[in-house]
Parts: C-alpha cells; structure tokens; sequence
C-alpha cells in the first residue's frame, strides 16, 4: 500500500564493521531507534574496554525519541544501553529474553528502576505516533530474535535483524517466512538485512546439526573429561551440550561469568531445560570423575580473561587442563582473534589436551541462498545491507539486484548518512541528504568518552617509543640552573647498558638549557620546546627512535 510522505533512515553505527549497531529512524514527528550495540576495541586502541556509539545527533533531536526497538540480545545490538539510556531515558521494546538480558545489565549499573522495559510477542505492533512497529519471529543463535517491519509515512521498512533461515530450530518454532511474504505482497519500500554471511554461498545448517556432531564427541571420548567452550549467549547450543551429557550420564558445569548469566535468565525463563540433577557447582567437580563431567565454558573467542584462556594458560583457580582432556572449540575466530585463538589451541596442546575444532559450530546468519529467499519474499523497491563490512554489503546488494530490486535501488551508505526515502503520487525515491556525527566512544574503566584520537595516538606513541623525562631546577628570579638536567626513561632503551648513550643525550640537553640561559630565554614553555626539539633531533640522528620527551622544570 503506498504511502504520501518521507522517512530519515540514520545509521550511527554497524555499517564499517561487524558490531555497534545503532540506526535512527526520523519521521516529521518521531524517531526510533533500533538496537544500541558497542564494539569491542581493534588492537591499535591501547587500555579501551568498550567502543559505543556517538549520539550527539540523537540527543539534539531528544525531544522526538519514542524508544528504543532491540532486535535481540547480542552484545553488538544491546552492549551501550547501559550509557546510552543514562543520558537519553526513553522507554525499550523487545521480546522476553532480549528484555531480560538487558534488565540485568541495566541492574548491574543501578537503572533498573529508571529505565521502562516493554516487552513484545511476535506480531505486537507498537504505536510510536507516525512510526509504528512489528515484531516478526526469526531465527538466530540467540533465542527470541526478531525482525521488524517499521510502518512509517514513506511506506513499510523491513529490518532483518540478525537472522538465519532455520527449519528445525533447537527451541520454538521456525523464521515466520509466511509474514514476510504478506508483507511483501502488500508492498516494501525498503528492505534493511544482515549481510554477514552474503558471501557464502547455499543456506546456513540448522543449529540442530550440531547435536549430531556432539552425539558422535561424547560417544568416541566416554573415559575422557570433557570441556566445551562456545558463545555465552548460543542457549540453543547450550542445550544441545546438556542433553547429550544428561544421554551419557554426565555432571555439567557452567563456568564464565557471561555464561552463567545467560543461562540463569534462560533458564528462569524457560529457554533452557535442564534435567534435575544435571548442572553441579564448579567446587563440585572434584566429587566426580573426570569421565563424568562436562564444563560449558566462555572463551572460544580466545579473550585473554575468559574461563577457557585462564584454564589453557594455568591461571584458573579450580580447572586444570590435563591430557586426558577434550576441548571443543564450538564456533569459529571471528574476524581479528585468529591470533588469539591460535594462542589459546597451542597452549592447550602443550598440556597435552585433545582440541576440537571441526563441525562443532552454524552460524547463526544467512548465507547468500538465505538471503535471496527473503529478498523474494518481500520484494522490496529498495535494499539497504546493513551489519557487515563493506565488502559484505556490496556482496549482499548485488544479491538483492539479482532476484530483481534494480540495481541502482540497491544502497550502500555509511555511518552517519541521513538517507531520506520519500513517496508522492505513488512515486518513491531515496536521496542522501545530509550527512551527521556518527562514530565511536571510547570507554575506558569508569571513564566514558573522555579518553580520544589525541589521546589513543599518545598511547600509541609511547607503547613504539617509550618515554624520556627530563628534569631540571632553574633559581626563581636569576634564572641560573641549580641541579640538573637529569634523565629518566621508560619503554626507551635499557639504561644500565646504554650509559654512554644517556649521557650524550643529557649534554646535549644541558648544552641546550645553557644556550637558553646565555641568550637570557626565561619563558618556560619556549625553553621547554628548546629542550625538545634539541633532544629530538639528537636520538633521531643517532639511534633513529623518537621516544615523548615531557620536560620538567621545577623553580626554587
């Protein structure tokens, strides 16, 4: 059904990378927003715990936010709004375990009280004025995952979310296929969709293989202990883990924090069943047998301060590898960790334990067969790929162009773009009209975006230079320097065998004081930029390194 009017689709996040997922939707009289993700930092971004979104633009425009629509429960859709909600307070919508998963990270930080949760069934259509919105089931490796159809002036919006097309899920029913073909027999303007997976070919497995694969572990490894580290969040893979050690008689424990989390609202919630008597406490595990046990562990990601990076490493408390062990790693490194799953695989196999890798995992996206199947359905006159590299959005468009939206229909845009899509006279057309602030926050221990480029390039500076400290005492009123310069430095060379070294460098600075004194230069800031640039050009000629030199010149 077409429309008379316009929408602003503003993404602030998640279009550069696979994480931080944030997009605005502006009408003339209301905005929403979908999901609220972070990031975690690249490795060139020295001591940030967390990457969130930047919403100046939305806090300008606060007075037209209605809520926030969270498609599901991952860390990439949900991780800012604990920051995000202290600073733009508007009620959140989402299905049951995605709303639970956020109470308790609200909870975490003393919002739970402030902040109003809302939550939806399949089908539910919220009212937001001129936008209102649809949760439509799908299929993830995360329960109650939903896709949205946004009803706005314009005409319908599609939003995938994250999604796979699965037949046979673990646990409630399969991706509603049926609505969205309604949906795009009444007619889609626009069609947002997880791109992740576009460049593999065919369709994505069932998560329900992955059992057999676990049947077939268990049954070939019944005299070994066995520790399986997977994504906290996969309740269905969970599942499967506990079913087939309840099968073969053995204890399970769930270790990382993250885990148990997850598992203590899904289970509270009935996402989880687990056989009484199943799960025992990590303390335990002693009580049993190795060839009893199982241990369901955070880490297959190699995070250097997970359960299962801890245990490889000899840090962990209670759990120590041993060689009658199996460890299954049950996903695969996500973009950037190769290294540090190698890291983790190669320490387990020093202590002699059995490493899993093959076959233990499905993604929980749509690959390129997938995608064209909901591309079909809903026909859309617009794609808008989204969740994804670059790479994989361009991959994605061209999917969407080869079962029929035209090609120059299909819309890559970046973070920040505003695209505006308007319908008159039954006519539509997207324009990128503007283009705002978008980008991320550095978190850093308490400290939320006070940490920035300058400041990052900093540490950058110092973690490949290291650091010399020069100081220096200069008589109040004469000038004259009464002790000093001396030289302390870190991360810059080893002093005790390069002497000689730090010594040409303090006559170079004294020479440099001195010429200072001799030319009657009292400014403290243009001797200390003496100093510097004297030292600077010193070590370069000599050594080539160019370490931060921080003068500091004390008056008695």
């Amino acid at each position: 059904m077409k429309k008379n009017g316009s929408i602003k689709i503003i993404p602030l996040g998640g279009l550069d990378q696979i994480g931080m997922n944030i997009t605005a939707f502006e009408s003339d009289d209301s905005i929403i927003i979908v999901d609220c993700g972070l990031a975690f930092p690249s490795n060139d971004m020295l001591g940030i715990d967390l990457v969130i979104p930047d919403i100046s633009y939305l806090k300008s425009h606060m007075s037209k936010i209605k809520g926030f629509v969270i498609t599901h429960g991952h860390e990439d859709h949900i991780g800012a709004l604990p920051y995000v909600l202290q600073q733009i307070n508007v009620p959140v919508y989402g299905t049951r375990l995605t709303l639970a998963l956020i109470e308790g990270k609200l909870r975490e930080r003393g919002l739970d009280r402030l902040v109003k949760l809302n939550v939806q069934a399949f089908g539910d259509i919220v009212d937001f004025g001129d936008i209102k919105v649809e949760f439509i089931k799908t299929n993830h490796s995360i329960q109650d995952a939903a896709a949205l159809a946004i009803f706005t002036p314009a005409g319908t919006i599609v939003h995938t979310g994250d999604f796979k097309v699965d037949y046979t899920p673990v646990f409630g029913d399969p991706i509603d296929l049926q609505r969205f073909a309604e949906l795009g027999k009444e007619g889609v303007l626009a069609m947002m969709s997880d791109s992740t997976n576009a460049e593999k070919p065919g369709s994505t497995m069932s998560e329900r293989t992955v059992g057999g694969t676990f049947e077939r572990i268990f049954a070939e490894h019944q005299q070994n202990r066995i520790i399986v580290a997977t994504f906290a969040s996969n309740v269905d893979r969970v599942q499967q883990i506990i079913n087939t050690a309840a099968k073969y008689k053995r204890k399970v424990v769930v270790e990382g924090r993250s885990m148990v989390n997850v598992i203590t609202v899904a289970s509270e919630l009935h996402y989880i069943d687990i056989p009484e008597g199943t799960l025992i406490s990590i303390d335990e595990l002693k009580s049993y047998p190795d060839e009893q046990t199982v241990l369901i562990t955070t880490g297959s990601q190699g995070e250097s301060m997970a359960a299962l990076s801890r245990m490889a490493s000899g840090m962990h408390r209670k759990v120590h590898i041993k060689p009658n062990d199996v460890v299954v790693l049950s996903s695969h490194p996500i973009p950037g960790n190769e290294l540090a799953v190698d890291k983790v695989i190669n320490e387990l196999s020093m202590l002699h334990a059995q490493v899993i890798l093959q076959d233990t995992h499905v993604s929980g996206h749509a690959c390129g067969e997938d995608l064209k199947l909901l591309y079909s359905l809903v026909k859309p006159e617009f794609a808008i790929p989204i969740h994804g590299e670059y790479h994989m959005r361009d991959t994605a468009s061209r999917l969407a162009a080869s079962v029929g939206v035209e090609r120059d229909h299909c819309l890559m845009i970046e973070n920040g773009d505003v695209l505006e899509l308007t319908t008159r006279s039954g006519k539509s057309e997207a324009l990128i009209k503007d283009h705002v602030q978008a980008g991320g926050v550095f978190v850093d221990g308490l400290g939320v975006g006070d940490v920035g480029n300058i400041v990052i390039r900093d540490r950058q500076n110092l973690a490949q230079n290291g650091i010399i400290v020069v100081v220096l005492t200069l008589e109040k009123y004469s000038g004259h320097l009464l002790a000093g310069p001396d030289l302390v430095s870190r991360g810059f060379v080893y002093v005790r065998e390069s002497e000689d070294l730090m010594e040409e460098a303090r006559v170079q600075v004294q020479d440099a004081v001195d010429d200072c004194l001799v030319r009657h230069v009292n400014d403290w800031g243009k001797i200390k930029n003496i100093i510097k640039d004297s030292l600077s050009d010193f070590l370069w000629k000599k050594i080539k390194r160019d370490p931060v030199i921080l003068p500091i010149i004390m008056e008695v």
